[in-house]
């Protein structure tokens, strides 16, 4: 059987069978959103909407050409082929709802108490036992990274509009639900459609840093700050009985960072202005959640003095404050008379809403001064025998502070390396640029917050395209330049993206131990050092396998470097949302990362459509992060580390081999002449821009306009999406692969993929986005650019990749082993075609026209970015 012949079959059958549970949530909230429709557009729109649905699911089983459709979607006005893609752009937030509601229900089943849950904190606990838990929990460190990176397609406006969607849908689920009240439930979800629907679709303004910032504030203020203390509990439960009634065994181990806010490489919106206003927003609002978290728990505690009397230095604290603010404790005693604990905690309180409104006399100096008081109101509770108050809920509090602080989040900033070199020469030379002036400016905003939330609010300095220790040494001497001996503490951290950098690191890395500024800050910190590594650079740059062998040898590189060095090194992985980017299942990437670079401590970015994804609903939020650190913790073992170590060793070979010849093919055609511009006819690449995703332009504006290198990593694996190629996720691969059985057969590949989870991380993300291409969409794409030759090859290397990924998995189809991902690719995949279809019509008039008035080329350009919001919606991913 031919490929496509072959393609074409599987696409008709191994059909996932859907849940019963599921099906009823896509069938109702299809059957009220095709109400909204007909209601809006009239029973002709409902039936053009349904008779493209029905074309495009006939035609995944051979009953209806792709011609046919091209020729329906063609016949239309282009405005009503506008409100069918909108149709079909809301049913995929509709249907990415109900599987989420899924999830969560499958969760909760699964959990029975009876054996812990895959992945979870309970599960890692159990299996590695005794001494090992305690001192690997002891130094245990996750640090995820928000970044502004331009990948979340939808607007804040259309989030929320689900999230409401979202509750009803709960509510309406829930079975203590009588006839009346989901009769009133069913209409409301019919009116928080109807705004979806009335919802655009589309950004009319371009999003600046601060809108960025405070849509990420919307996951803290909705999700992270009462998810964190849980992830804290389940720890402390599997460590030990009784979690609640003692001192807790678990410590707090997460610490948030952002780069919203503080990442100005190719974005000149982000200043220092921005830099400041980013943290105070922050600061409003972990005070907020404090302020409010400390009143509801004081509400709580009503116990008399006469049952739980209060400890005598929590009395002698109540004197104290009373003898300081006569007005305020005496109104608060007179609320809550002989209740000193609540007295104390409204106290707490108002000290809090102090330090958020900068009232001097009663604020407080920092979140060290807060924890005190906190424990003393413990510490009394435990002394009068209340223990479950102590170390329930005001043990939550007591976590969130230990967490959050009053900056929330460790603010990065980021800046490309050839900033600082031109700064430097300007400085030398006696003059300063406004670019120049900024960096300085920048500087000095660090010191400002060091002042006043403390140095652990803002001391990372990460620099992009680091390619010697010079680029690190610039940046110290840029903050001697700013605030001279009052330079602010900087941590620099060297971020190596392209395959030559990442193979110089440990080079690097030794230059850097010669100069000062890194002694100093080696000496204080207990030589704790930190770099990143950038998967989206050197995925564009060498293609997804070349990439992923390459960063997995610098690991190696860099773990024994830093053992050597008696360097204690945290890999700070800068990894997207797209499997292009690096992206994928976070804890199957922490598992098969190289021995020793984990160490119990795994930094992250968390990028756009991510950030939403997994912290857009608490028990998911929740889920995620025990998954994460059920993998750091597991893949910090000895025996993980020396099966890991054995497995690298006997298959380096071959891993070679297969980075070289698919490097070969990535770049053969990657730096073949034409391809950039060939790239910009087949795919939306110009028009993404248009989506206003972000304040960050698409190119760094540091090269030429036209080139690849120029191009960021977001746009490039965005556009291949669109197309539903999904190039950067998979091209050249099928080449490494067929290198190595052309010399030794597949035996050795099965192998690898048995044994060594890396190698089985990169085919399982490969067959996932290889799952998410369509090849007979894609070369009607491909063939926008009038280059046959282009379209011959990356098909062939699609066959080719596509077929030895079955061959060596032993999968008879793709994501056969994967039975959720498959069904949620297969419910998708006939809507998202649709609305590729829809694409097709406008890009290719766009394209092929240069005739079309002013108004025709709006309307069409409407169309396409409402087609491309669409597809980003129904593949789940964007960049």
């Amino acid at each position: 059987m031919s490929a496509i012949a072959h393609h074409q079959a599987e696409r008709s059958s191994a059909v996932t069978e859907m849940p019963d549970e599921l099906r009823a949530d896509v069938r109702l909230l299809g059957e009220l959103l095709g109400q909204v429709i007909a209601e809006h557009g009239g029973d002709d729109l409902l039936a053009d909407v349904e008779r493209l649905r029905k074309a495009v699911i006939a035609a995944r089983r051979g009953k209806v050409s792709v011609d046919e459709i091209t020729a329906m979607v063609a016949e239309w006005p282009v405005e009503r082929a506008v409100q069918i893609a909108r149709a079909f752009t809301c049913y995929f937030h509709l249907a990415n709802l109900a599987e989420e509601h899924f999830r969560i229900r499958t969760l909760r089943v699964r959990d029975t108490g009876e054996e812990p849950l895959p992945e979870s904190l309970a599960q890692a606990v159990q299996e590695l036992g005794g001494e090992r838990v305690t001192e690997l929990v002891d130094g245990l460190r996750l640090h995820p990274v928000l970044t502004a990176h331009p990948t979340e397609a939808r607007r804040r406006a259309v989030v929320t509009a689900i999230q409401r969607i979202s509750g009803q849908l709960a509510a309406y689920n829930s079975p203590e639900r009588g006839a009346a009240e989901r009769a009133e439930t069913r209409r409301r979800l019919l009116e928080e459609i109807d705004l979806l629907w009335r919802t655009s679709q589309l950004r009319s303004t371009k999003l600046d840093p601060l809108d960025e910032v405070r849509t990420a504030m919307a996951a803290f203020d909705e999700t992270l700050f009462r998810v964190v203390p849980l992830v804290y509990r389940s720890l402390d439960a599997a460590l030990g009985e009784g979690t609640g009634t003692r001192e807790p065994l678990a410590r707090p181990f997460i610490r948030y960072g952002s780069w919203i806010g503080g990442d100005r490489d190719g974005n000149p919106n982000v200043t220092a202005k921005v830099t400041r206003d980013a943290v105070l927003i922050q600061a409003e609002h972990v005070l907020i959640a404090l302020e409010n978290a400390t009143h509801r728990i004081a509400r709580t505690l009503t116990l008399t003095a006469g049952y739980t009397p209060a400890s005598p230095q929590l009395r002698a604290a109540l004197a104290a404050a009373e003898n300081d603010h006569p007005e305020l404790v005496s109104e608060m005693a007179t609320r809550s008379p002989q209740e000193p604990h609540r007295q104390w905690l409204l106290f707490v309180a108002a000290r809090i809403v102090a330090t958020r409104q900068r009232g001097l006399d009663l604020a407080y100096r920092s979140p060290e001064e807060l924890l005190g008081d906190l424990r003393t109101a413990q510490a009394s509770l435990v002394a009068a025998g209340a223990k479950r108050q102590a170390y329930g809920e005001l043990q939550h509090l007591i976590w969130q502070v230990e967490t959050f602080g009053f900056h929330l989040a460790e603010l990065e900033v980021r800046q490309h390396s050839q900033v600082h070199a031109a700064a430097l020469a300007e400085l030398d030379a006696g003059r300063t640029s406004e670019r120049t002036d900024e960096v300085l400016a920048t500087i000095r905003t660090i010191g400002w917050i060091q002042e006043r939330y403390g140095v652990i609010a803002c001391s990372r300095y990460v620099v992009s395209f680091t390619r010697s220790a010079d680029d690190i040494a610039a940046v110290y001497a840029l903050a001697g330049h700013a605030l001279g001996d009052k330079a602010p503490q900087l941590d620099v951290v060297p971020l190596f993206e392209s395959g030559a950098d990442l193979a110089n690191a440990p080079g690097v890395l030794s230059g850097m131990l010669e100069i000062p500024g890194i002694q100093e800050r080696l000496a204080a910190n207990g030589r704790r050092l930190e770099v990143m590594l950038g998967y989206s650079d050197s995925a564009k740059e060498l293609g997804p396998a070349a990439a992923t062998l390459k960063l997995y040898e610098a690991q190696e590189a860099l773990a024994a470097w830093a053992a050597e060095h008696d360097v204690r090194l945290t890999l700070f992985h800068g990894r997207g949302g797209a499997l292009g980017r690096g992206g994928g299942p976070a804890n199957r990437a922490v598992l098969a990362q190289a021995p020793g670079s984990v160490g119990g401590r795994f930094k992250v970015t968390e990028q756009g459509e991510v950030i939403f994804a997994r912290y857009g609903h608490a028990a998911i939020a929740r889920r995620h992060m025990e998954q994460v650190t059920s993998a750091v913790l597991l893949a910090s073992t000895p025996s993980i580390e020396a099966r890991t170590a054995e497995a690298a060793g006997r298959f380096r070979g071959m891993a070679e081999q297969v980075a070289s010849a698919s490097e070969k093919a990535y770049r053969s055609l990657t730096e073949a002449p034409g391809f950039p511009e060939w790239f910009s006819l087949v795919s939306p690449l110009e028009e993404i821009g248009s989506l206003r995703l972000g304040s960050r332009p698409a190119r760094r504006g540091l090269g030429a306009p036209r080139s690849l290198d120029d191009l960021r990593a977001i746009p490039w694996v965005f556009a291949w999406a669109q197309t539903r190629v999904n190039l950067p996720g998979w091209y050249g691969l099928g080449s490494g692969l067929e290198a190595v059985i052309s010399e030794s057969g597949l035996d050795e590949l099965r192998a690898a993929y048995r044994e060594w989870p890396l190698f089985a991380s990169l085919l399982d993300n490969v067959e996932m986005s290889l799952a998410k291409t369509d090849r007979d969409i894609a070369a009607r794409y491909l063939a926008l650019g009038g280059r046959d030759d282009f379209v011959e090859q990356v098909l062939r290397e699609y066959d080719l990749t596509r077929r030895l990924v079955l061959e060596i998995t032993g999968h008879s189809r793709l994501l056969e082993n994967r039975r959720v991902l498959s069904r949620a690719v297969q419910l998708r995949d006939p809507y998202v075609d649709a609305l590729s279809h829809l694409q097709l019509r406008a890009l290719s008039t766009l394209r092929a026209d240069d005739g079309l008035s002013e108004e025709e080329r709006e309307r069409l350009s409407t169309l396409l970015l409402l087609s491309v919001n669409g597809v980003a919606a129904g593949l789940q991913n964007t960049g």
